[in-house]
């Protein structure tokens, strides 16, 4: 005989089934709540079994093709029932759309009486310490960060909440936030004169008192590991943690989960111990003389390696290198600095926390160091185990970064996900290949936890059509970019335009954008080109949106969160399958870790991150019930190589062709388009 509480439960789950198929069906609240809302089976399943995995406090990973409206099939049983409830998005843009749009009308829909906070980074508020700082000392070097300057603080003087994406006079990336913000080095916490009135502690102290908070994955996986974002005080009272874009997560918390030292964190703090000596203990010491010989060391350390862009794990690097004595003489040289400062940091706060930072970095520096002359690194996770990393370094044009990685998050997120029971939902358009779950689960440590896809309700087979060129050239040839545009732009101009052109490289971007400028103008082509890097992504969108008869060259952040609904995009093509770079340093220690064991690094690593890549990108084009256009896939690998197969399957079931008279055709042609199913091996 089952127990009461088994019983209680199953019959709460049925009210639930019952409540859910009520309130997403025609003549439900949400209806006139959202415009031309329609009943979606798979949404109303997917509701169905987030309520479930919310009633049991179980984990669920759910994947829902586009256009199931997944937010909705959430955010329905997380407010009814969720409790203490924290969403997780992909980025800060999702963020401010699930708070400022789809949870206040999914809560106006249900009558549901929930508060709800918006959690960022410290770095997305303004500092009113650091904003007087800059306003008092004037370290300004353009006229218009002294506009924006004003901009900001009359900003303070009227908002509520000091989060910078409230002001659009002042641009996101505009050097000037990084003087008015803090940093978790720079903050003076309890200490600071502005304490009570700080819009990081207004903001942390809101996502407390919450039913439901907004947070990003950055900010929860640097909690996780920084205890620095306000999360860490709500994990313990939260009952329901979703992750949207859950894809995303395995790179994100892989991030955050290793560390990373740099140069400019080192001159950084040069910079400011120069200021502070200088304005708080002048006649301590030679401030100068104390902070130029670090700065020299850590430019020395850059110039270690004379390319422009550099990414070699620690044994890739000649023991003959000079990077591993100027690694020694910057450690030598930052721990003279750090003596001075033990010695004057009692003079003022800010020359203590000049002191605190210094020490942290050294610390970090030797870490990083003992690992590299040692045995392979293992980090300790929360409980003390050793988590196997590896140490790499990655030079940019002015900086060096010592990264050390843990090679699989797995055993670190999982000892976050012990202790309290609660739900944790993983939801994404992307989260498997051919509806098998394994090479995600894996990367999480969500072995052998429920895990369901929901179709789309989208008619792919009517809307849209896969085609894949013939007579392409091998992708690692150097012609490669030039035969994929040839291919393309009879495609672009049987579109008319209207094209996105995903990339795997900015080299490509840029050759590209250099071919297509050519092209258009000699051929008289009256279609404008938008180039990722002329401008932002955000204003690049709303011009592709308007124009109308766009084309858009992107690499990866337009594969991905980028919705254009109609006839402005009707083409989208992709120019190699996205196989991360093989001589990536983390992905060639996972790839000898799985080889290790037996396994296929390219079967059970690659080849599935690959096609979850694919389908974000192939995601851009059917947006809507009504939308029709061509995938145009140029990587001849999609056909000669075996695995070719399980990548187009894992699409969208597309028409497919390779004859560009059926792609020509194709918008005209409605349902009666051609499908060559015997060039792709059959169905």
């Amino acid at each position: 005989m089952p127990a009461s509480s088994e019983v209680s439960t199953a019959v709460a789950l049925d009210a639930h089934d019952a409540d859910i198929d009520r309130l997403f069906g025609s003549g439900g609240p949400l209806g006139p709540a959202v415009g031309g809302y329609r009943p979606r089976q798979s949404q109303t399943e997917m509701a169905k079994a987030v309520a479930r995995a919310i009633a049991g406090q179980t984990t669920l990973m759910a994947e829902a093709g586009t256009g199931t409206g997944k937010t909705f099939a959430y955010l329905v049983p997380a407010l009814l029932w969720g409790g203490k409830v924290i969403v997780s998005t992909g980025t800060k843009n999702l963020q401010d759309q699930l708070f400022l749009r789809d949870i206040p009308t999914v809560r106006q829909a249900l009558g549901a009486p929930v508060s709800v906070a918006l959690l960022k980074g410290r770095a997305n508020y303004v500092c009113h310490f650091h904003l007087e700082r800059t306003l008092q000392n004037g370290r300004l070097t353009s006229r218009d960060d002294v506009g924006h300057l004003r901009e900001i603080s009359r900003f303070t003087k009227t908002t509520m909440s000091g989060d910078k994406a409230e002001l659009s006079k002042v641009p996101e990336n505009a050097l000037i936030w990084n003087l008015v913000t803090s940093t978790r080095d720079t903050c003076l916490g309890a200490e600071c004169q502005y304490y009570q009135d700080c819009f990081v502690m207004k903001a942390r102290k809101e996502a407390q008192q919450a039913d439901v908070v907004v947070v990003n994955h950055h900010l929860f996986f640097a909690d996780v590991a920084l205890k620095d974002t306000g999360v860490a005080e709500l994990l313990p009272s939260a009952n329901t943690i979703i992750f949207d874009e859950a894809h995303q997560l395995p790179d994100t918390a892989t991030l955050f989960f290793g560390q990373t030292v740099s140069t400019s964190q080192v001159l950084e703090l040069c910079r400011d111990v120069l200021a502070e000596g200088l304005s708080h203990a002048r006649d301590g010491a030679e401030w100068a003389k104390v902070v130029t010989p670090v700065e020299r060391a850590a430019r020395d350390l850059r110039l270690a390696f004379p390319q422009d862009i550099v990414r070699l794990s620690v044994n890739q690097i000649a023991p003959s290198s000079p990077f591993f004595p100027a690694l020694e003489k910057l450690k030598d040289e930052f721990h003279a600095m750090l003596g001075v400062l033990e010695k004057q940091a009692e003079r003022a706060e800010t020359l203590e926390q000049c002191r605190t930072r210094a020490l942290e970095l050294e610390a970090q520096l030797e870490r990083w160091s003992a690992g590299a002359v040692g045995t392979p690194a293992a980090k300790q996770d929360a409980k003390g185990d050793a988590v196997e990393s590896v140490l790499w370094v990655e030079a940019f044009s002015s900086s060096l970064q010592l990264h050390q990685t843990p090679l699989s998050i797995a055993p670190i997120f999982n000892k976050q996900r012990e202790g309290v029971p609660r739900s944790w939902i993983f939801t994404s358009a992307t989260l498997a290949v051919k509806n098998d779950f394994n090479h995600f689960a894996a990367q999480m440590g969500l072995w052998d936890e429920p895990a369901h896809s929901w179709p789309s309700p989208f008619n792919y087979e009517q809307q849209g059509l896969l085609y894949v060129p013939t007579n392409l050239p091998q992708p690692n040839s150097s012609e490669y970019t030039d035969a994929v545009l040839d291919a393309a732009l009879p495609v672009i101009e049987a579109a008319g335009g209207r094209a996105f052109l995903l990339c795997t490289t900015i080299r490509a971007v840029k050759h590209a954008a250099e071919r297509l400028r050519a092209e258009f103008e000699q051929r008289k082509l009256p279609f404008p080109l938008l180039v990722q890097g002329e401008a932002g992504r955000t204003e690049l969108l709303d011009r592709f949106r308007a124009a109308g008869n766009a084309v858009l060259i992107g690499s990866q952040s337009f594969w991905e969160g980028v919705d254009v609904r109609g006839d402005a995009l009707s083409l989208v093509i992709i120019d190699k399958l996205p196989f991360a770079p093989p001589d990536d340093p983390v992905l060639a220690a996972r790839i000898a870790v799985m080889e290790k064991k037996g396994l296929n690094g390219f079967m059970h690593h690659q080849l599935p991150e690959a096609i979850i890549n694919l389908k974000q990108g192939a995601g851009r084009l059917i947006r809507d019930g009504s939308d029709r256009g061509v995938l145009m896939i140029c990587d001849p690998r999609l056909i000669s190589k075996p695995y070719g197969k399980r990548i187009w399957q894992s699409l969208p079931p597309f028409k497919r062709t390779r004859e560009l008279p059926t792609v020509q055709a194709f918008r005209g042609a409605g349902t009666g388009s051609r499908s060559f199913l015997s060039d792709f091996g059959g169905s």
